[in-house]
């Protein structure tokens, strides 16, 4: 067996070969996991900033929506709606700032910044159900600006499940913009097929009222 000199002067030789590896290891995980909670720590606050930006853009949006709005309330909204874009453009709260802002858009009757911020939102979110709502809402722009039929090609490329009596809903609205009848009449009814009994008080009056005209 080695003695205790022989094993403290071994473990002096394993030192100097491999001490500066193990101390670079050990280094190397500490940045590791200080640099990981450092991150963790940057991203929640960054969550709770852009909540805020967002709670303080859901006010300004109702009061700028408001009967009684002013230009400050309106200018006001579309400020906040903008640092969620510019400042937190990788969270959720950006989209919806951006779906803010393209309803202020609309107010203000500037259908080209409407359709400037529903696009940024299909550009940046990955999200299918964002995508959709954005989607729709830009089909709604379109015919607004009276493309009516391409707004109708843009709808049928959506698939998501939760939105299908919604999307027969505007194509009927879109169709009748069109004058074509018979395919809102259709729309209405697959929209009123799918829907649960009741839920669409709006659905059910149209359908009535291309009934009176056919009659």
């Amino acid at each position: 067996m080695r003695t205790e000199e022989e094993q403290v002067e071994a473990l002096k030789g394993w030192w100097k070969e491999n001490g500066r590896s193990l101390l670079l290891g050990v280094a190397l995980a500490l940045a590791i996991v200080f640099g990981w909670n450092g991150w963790q720590n940057n991203q929640r606050v960054n969550a709770e900033n852009a909540a805020t930006v967002y709670q303080s853009l859901v006010q300004a949006v109702a009061l700028a929506s408001g009967p009684q709005s002013t230009d400050v309330q309106r200018t006001t909204a579309t400020h906040l709606a903008k640092s969620l874009k510019e400042d937190y453009a990788d969270t959720a709260y950006a989209h919806f700032g951006a779906l803010f802002a393209a309803r202020l858009s609309v107010d203000a009757g500037d259908y080209a910044a409407a359709l400037n911020e529903l696009d940024w939102i299909l550009v940046q979110s990955q999200d299918s159900v964002m995508k959709t709502v954005a989607t729709m809402r830009k089909a709604r722009v379109m015919a607004a600006m009276g493309d009516a039929a391409d707004a109708v090609s843009l709808l049928n490329g959506l698939q998501e499940p939760s939105f299908s009596v919604s999307l027969a809903e505007l194509k009927g609205d879109l169709y009748l913009q069109q004058g074509e009848i018979d395919k809102a009449r259709n729309a209405y009814q697959s929209a009123a097929a799918d829907a649960p009994q009741g839920a669409r008080p709006l659905l059910n009056i149209k359908l009535e009222s291309l009934a009176a005209e056919g009659s």
